[in-house]
């Protein structure tokens, strides 16, 4: 699902989402109630009549903001470390900047980015903060660790995640589905602890969160052992993993949903999403870079085998021109592909799951 991280899939109007085939949205609890405010949003009519949006929109708990605001700017590091990260972790050198948020049994306090100003989320605030947006599915409330939390701490915060989904499932809006999150970082007998902690509970479908650990193939793992303890008729949803390789190799270990901001961050960038066969860059096949010079003269379209309008429309050389201006159609040119791309996708592998050729589509994907 595109993320709407203040109600908007960045340079996307519903027009576009609905043309492109954009079922369902995540917005951001923790964004939305800074500004404008969830109780503005429930004044003027929930979070769909507020962004025009009839589709399925599911809001995230705040929870992953704890993380980012915390771990994630005094560790400056993300939900998989990379080498960079282990390097510095060799060093004993784990203090990137100061972090922006304390973390209680109750809940957190933290600075408003935006202000500066003193704030409090517990389980019930980001519950009634997801009623007022009126969202269709609820996350519970969560405390992502970092990838360089040591075990000590990611079982505490663990408990703390337990206590805090009752908490979740006692106030949500029951209007709303609810999913529960899997928590635990890189251990496995944490992994499966919470695991089973949220099967024992009636949620609506099931995420799994927090730190992925160390490597992608750390990710996988964690996938491998939670996959088998959550039920089989129940949504599961990698929360913020999105790469085209990611979504190959987690659906085929029993991951349903995925949500991110990568389709529509990449392509501010400048990085638009390609077939293999198509030619990606060295650094990665499913994508190629406009703003190389190679582009300046390309007539072809961004993607040979790719029905969107932009393909269909334009050539590298003009996509090329408008992202050296700065040009704001860019922004939206690329937007709309790459999130088409990965709509199509989706929709591929659900065919080739029903169709029973899910492996040789994966196999002819990420072969080298």
């Amino acid at each position: 699902m595109p993320v709407a991280t203040v109600g908007s899939v960045r340079a996307l109007d519903y027009r576009d989402l609905k043309e492109i085939g954009v079922e369902i949205i995540m917005a951001n609890t923790f964004h939305l109630h800074l500004k404008p405010g969830d109780e503005l949003i429930k004044k003027l009519g929930g979070i769909h009549k507020f962004m025009g949006f009839d589709g399925v929109i599911a809001t995230d708990s705040g929870g992953f903001q704890v993380f980012s605001l915390g771990f994630g700017m005094e560790h400056g590091i993300g939900k998989i470390a990379d080498n960079i990260f282990l390097e510095r972790m060799k060093s004993n050198i784990t203090k990137k900047g100061e972090k922006w948020i304390e973390v209680d049994d109750e809940g957190i306090t933290f600075r408003n980015p935006l202000d500066g100003s003193k704030m409090r989320l517990t389980p019930r605030k980001s519950m009634e903060i997801q009623s007022n947006l009126g969202s269709d599915i609820v996350f519970v409330f969560d405390e992502c660790t970092s990838p360089l939390s040591d075990k000590e701490y990611t079982a505490k915060a663990l408990e703390r995640t337990m206590k805090w989904t009752l908490e979740c499932l006692e106030s949500y809006d029951k209007n709303q589905a609810i999913f529960g999150i899997v928590q635990g970082g890189e251990y496995r007998d944490l992994r499966i602890k919470s695991a089973e902690f949220v099967s024992s509970l009636d949620f609506d479908g099931y995420g799994i969160g927090g730190s992925l650990g160390k490597s992608k193939q750390d990710m996988l793992n964690i996938i491998s052992w939670v996959i088998p303890v959550l039920p089989d008729d129940r949504p599961r949803h990698l929360l913020g993993i999105g790469a085209v390789e990611d979504i190959f190799n987690c659906v085929e270990r029993g991951i349903d949903m995925f949500d991110c901001v990568s389709p529509t961050r990449w392509a501010r960038r400048g990085h638009l999403y390609v077939s293999p066969e198509s030619g990606g860059s060295r650094e990665n096949k499913f994508r190629i870079h406009i703003k190389n010079s190679e582009f300046r003269e390309d007539e072809s379209p961004v993607d040979e085998s790719c029905d969107c309008f932009v393909c269909r429309k334009y050539s590298r050389a003009y996509l090329h021109h408008l992202f050296v201006a700065n040009e704001l159609t860019y922004f939206r040119l690329s937007a709309y592909h790459n999130v088409y791309f990965m709509i199509r996708l989706m929709e591929g592998i659900r065919k080739a799951i029903e169709n029973n050729y899910f492996s040789e589509l994966k196999d002819e994907g990420l072969k080298s």
